[in-house]
């Protein structure tokens, strides 16, 4: 009997050592979209156009707009700004995703996995934060005209985006570091085309209550704080034009300005806040459609605003027609 009761104390031993083992596997397996594995390769296709549209698209406002002195403007430099940070959000995420549903190339390292989940909240905080700056500029342009350009210089808008930067590297760095002291048992799988944050964190086999309550600070410190600051701009805009403008075409151009980043604001918003909460209280949601709406967000909005700020906005609609009509 005492020998069976050593010989299952090594056998706990075995296992225990097996479970550090493979907690200090130095990588992780991207399944790509579970379910759906045979249509890899269909799937790329739009993923893949998605993506070279969005590319195209943010690179073709970023060459006007450094092109054209007239578009020196801190409106334009914004977009610039918002092109910026679309370009790096899909482009941290969307390479590996292609290799996975084109080659199989399913591993990436730890430090890999992480260093991706970092610049990906860097690059979504500081969109966030472009966001909450365009509505401040529609604000002073709407409310107070007559000072808008003392008020918003082009070097105010750069000091303001490396506010922004700064923000998003103290938001999002001690998550990451968190993440990182966790342990991760023997099951390295990620069911996901990228490493998202609350996926990554599911894995894990320690307490992971410190993170989820970090997880939801950050998420009220950026996009709570974010969207609360823009709902408090347009509502004074709303104001602003009820009371002062007394015609009605004085109303509708003024608004039309706004038009623009209102679209842009309700899909990033809505499709950032609904992948949130569908992580975390929609258990009944098949695990594609989760991993569909996160790649919406990374891929759908990084297309449609320079679209939308292409076709809503008349000066850079022009400056546009006149690169792309030269001939």
């Amino acid at each position: 009997v005492i020998r069976i009761a050593e010989s299952n104390q090594h056998l706990d031993h075995l296992m225990a050592a097996l479970n550090l083992t493979s907690s200090s596997l130095s990588t992780f397996i991207l399944k790509g979209i579970p379910g759906l594995e045979a249509a890899h390769i269909w799937i790329s296709i739009p993923f893949s156009m998605l993506y070279i549209i969005g590319l195209l698209g943010n690179f073709t406002i970023l060459v006007v707009v450094s092109k054209e002195q007239t578009l020196h403007k801190p409106m334009y430099l914004l977009l610039c700004m918002l092109a910026l940070t679309d370009i790096g959000i899909s482009t941290a995420i969307m390479p590996k995703t292609l290799f996975i549903f084109w080659f199989g190339f399913k591993e990436i390292t730890m430090d890999g996995c992480f260093t991706q989940m970092f610049f990906f909240h860097i690059l979504a905080i500081m969109h966030s934060s472009v966001l909450v700056t365009m509505a401040f500029d529609r604000y002073i342009a709407i409310c107070d005209p007559l000072s808008y350009t003392t008020i918003l210089t082009n070097e105010r808008i750069a000091k303001l985006g490396l506010v922004g930067l700064i923000r998003a590297v103290v938001l999002a760095l001690p998550g990451i570091m968190l993440l990182q002291r966790l342990p991760f048992c023997a099951n390295h799988v990620i069911p996901h085309t990228y490493c998202e944050h609350i996926t990554v964190l599911k894995m894990s086999c320690g307490d992971t209550t410190v993170n989820r309550m970090y997880t939801l600070v950050t998420l009220v410190a950026n996009t709570g704080l974010d969207l609360t600051l823009i709902v408090l701009s347009y509502g004074l805009i709303i104001r602003a034009v009820i009371l002062r403008i007394n015609s009605r075409k004085a109303h509708q151009k003024a608004l039309s300005t706004c038009t623009a980043h209102i679209c842009v604001i309700l899909m990033s918003f809505t499709s950032s806040l609904f992948s949130s909460l569908t992580h975390r209280f929609g258990q009944g949601i098949a695990a594609h459609i989760h991993i569909l709406l996160a790649n919406f967000h990374v891929l759908v909005l990084p297309m449609l605003n320079p679209i939308i700020y292409g076709v809503k906005t008349k000066e850079l609609r022009e400056k546009l027609r006149k690169y792309t009509c030269r001939r």
